[in-house]
């Protein structure tokens, strides 16, 4: 029966010649197109592209792809005023950002047109750090070339220069005669910081983060947070010394943090403008904070019966901006919660009731709508409005945590929101991190000694990886994909830290900040979005020379990344895992120490 259109007049059928031709053209205009979005997408040099995404690895598969192959490649040396090279916050393009609430200082990564395909030198003199515990209070000068805070702040006693090395007293704005005096009266302030209830913290405006290296020996792991700047290399000064720090700024964007997860938060004299823009900053704070956690500010108002002179205003003004802010944080559901001296210590509020009244009419700042995850923090825009803490989370309060160091090992209430996670695939995790630890020490003896200080978990789950190295002398900042599963609420109940990241970019840290750089099948799982050589230079930027990275993937990638390494100048072997299965394999990496063939500019 012949088909007809809607009309009934039957529908014109070409002979089987006219077809033929009518098919071919067809063909010809499709490969013609494919050709020309393959040109597209393609377009990069040694571009490596996966066309499939690799299932994860599992140990139990006899089944093994045929290996990824790539042609051998070499990068060039980076020029000599490029040994500070930070990607996303390179101050040779903040002219081409806003200075409104300085948003030119958060993440602006490059165009990948104008990526950079090179190795980034050391400075001229570079050594090998100084290592902890003695690094805390000194570093090669020669790593860190910077005078600049050793003259501004010389009455402050940050800093000094002596030889070849940077001398750190442990002083501050608000603490000259000593961080370790400071931070007694802190304590005695608050007791929590004392018995392992407080056991998280973060130090924005951190300056050189002597407060977050004394912490250290009290069982507070804090997080220093500072902006790039031109002269004060601050985050460098930090993680040269061996304690955690991340560079970021309060603007616009949120912190790379999930809600509820510091236990305290500091500022000493951060210059953090908090009750204006609406209170925006101070609301950040909050919704990093976890319920019952502690906010800390020392300096400008606080005690400004004694010290507005100093701070050229008038008592005046300082008591009206101290009311503007004990206000502003009453709104917020906190409370004062002790003062004395230069120290004001506010506690956020853990009873719902105060946050019920955010609901109503006229109410500033508002109680936040569910337009917006409170956890999502990877380029989201800060609110003026209040993060309410959910109510049915009953152990996400700091006083319902077990305290630290139990809390470390307890399966916390948060790993029920990620998908297939409960309490059994917790201890799983676990037991499973413990094995693997323990192989990767016998492959590198160096992990665990003082050969190593500063260590990246890449791609983590739980934080498990950390977890099983955590009586070494070393701390671990423990990142997730922000295409991943949000895992790193369940790092914080432990009492870890770490920080969102997307690996198609670079990570906020200066060059050569991370002693151990570990993955664990991140190019499986994200090797369809992120370009492998890019990944790899950015380790090798932040990985300081004689550095080591441990990367556990599959073995369908293994010889391509050993390729890739090898041309920036790393060396690699390749073992087995503690299972010895052929589809999974790790490569132990250490980078050389080379200097730049060019001259200092």
């Amino acid at each position: 029966m012949k088909a007809k259109d809607r009309d009934g007049k039957p529908l014109y059928h070409p002979d089987k010649s006219s077809r033929v031709v009518s098919t071919s053209i067809l063909f010809i205009v499709l490969c013609g197109l494919s050709f020309y979005l393959g040109g597209i997408f393609c377009s990069e040099k040694d571009k490596i592209i996966v066309k499939e995404t690799a299932s994860p690895v599992q140990s139990t598969s006899n089944a093994v792809s045929a290996p990824l192959q790539i042609k051998p490649v070499t990068f060039a040396e980076c020029p000599s005023d490029y040994q500070d090279y930070t990607p996303c916050t390179d101050p040779r393009r903040w002219k081409k950002y806003g200075v409104n609430r300085l948003s030119f200082m958060e993440r602006h990564c490059p165009p990948i047109f104008e990526r950079k395909e090179c190795l980034v030198p050391p400075p001229d003199g570079y050594k090998s750090p100084i290592k902890w515990p003695k690094s805390r209070d000194q570093c090669w000068y020669r790593n860190v070339p910077y005078d600049w805070i050793n003259k501004q702040k010389s009455n402050q006693h940050w800093l000094k220069k002596e030889g070849d090395k940077f001398l750190f007293p442990g002083g501050g704005t608000m603490f000259p005669n000593g961080v370790g005096e400071y931070v007694d009266l802190m304590q005695n302030l608050i007791p929590e910081m004392k018995d392992g209830t407080v056991r998280t913290a973060i130090d924005t405006g951190c300056g050189v983060a002597s407060w977050g290296g004394d912490l250290l020996d009290r069982g507070i792991l804090t997080v220093s947070l500072a902006p790039r700047d031109n002269h004060e290399a601050q985050v460098q000064f930090a993680l040269e010394r061996g304690i955690p720090a991340i560079l970021g700024i309060i603007s616009t964007q949120r912190l790379p943090f999930p809600s509820s997860s510091f236990d305290m938060a500091h500022c000493s004299r951060c210059l953090i403008p908090w009750t204006e823009f609406g209170g925006i900053y101070l609301l950040e704070i909050q919704r990093i904070l976890r319920p019952g956690g502690f906010w800390v500010l020392s300096g400008p108002p606080v005690n400004y019966e004694n010290r507005w002179r100093g701070w050229n205003t008038t008592v005046e003004a300082q008591k009206s901006d101290y009311d503007k802010l004990q206000d502003l944080l009453t709104s917020m559901c906190f409370k004062l919660y002790n003062k004395k001296d230069d120290i004001a210590v506010w506690q956020k509020s853990a009873d719902g009731n105060c946050y019920n009244k955010l609901a109503k009419p006229d109410v500033y700042p508002p109680k936040c709508d569910d337009s917006t995850e409170p956890d999502a923090a990877w380029y989201t825009p800060l609110r003026s409005c209040v993060v309410v803490p959910n109510e049915k989370a009953k152990q996400l309060k700091l006083k319902s945590l077990p305290k630290w160091p139990q809390r470390l090992h307890v399966a916390p209430e948060r790993i029920s929101n990620v998908h297939g996670g409960n309490a059994n695939t917790f201890k799983h995790d676990d037991s499973k991190w413990k094995s693997r630890v323990k192989h990767y020490k016998g492959l590198l003896p160096a992990l665990g000694s003082d050969k190593i200080r500063n260590v990246m978990d890449m791609n983590t789950a739980f934080g498990g990886f950390a977890a099983a190295l955590i009586n070494d002398p070393l701390w671990v900042m423990n990142v997730v994909s922000s295409y991943a599963p949000n895992t790193l609420p369940v790092v914080y109940d432990r009492g870890l830290i770490g920080s969102y990241h997307d690996w198609c970019e670079a990570f906020s840290s200066y060059p050569r900040t991370y002693d151990l750089l570990h993955l664990d099948g991140l190019f499986t799982a994200e090797s369809h979005r992120c370009d492998m050589k890019y990944v790899l230079l950015e380790m090798d930027r932040i990985l300081r020379p004689n550095g080591y990275a441990i990367i556990r993937e599959s073995s369908y990638f293994i010889d391509a990344i050993s390729s890739i390494a090898k041309g920036m100048r790393w060396s690699c072997r390749k073992e087995d895992t503690e299972y010895s299965v052929e589809n999974e394999k790790v490569l132990i990496c250490q980078k050389k120490l080379w200097y730049s063939s060019k001259s200092s500019s």
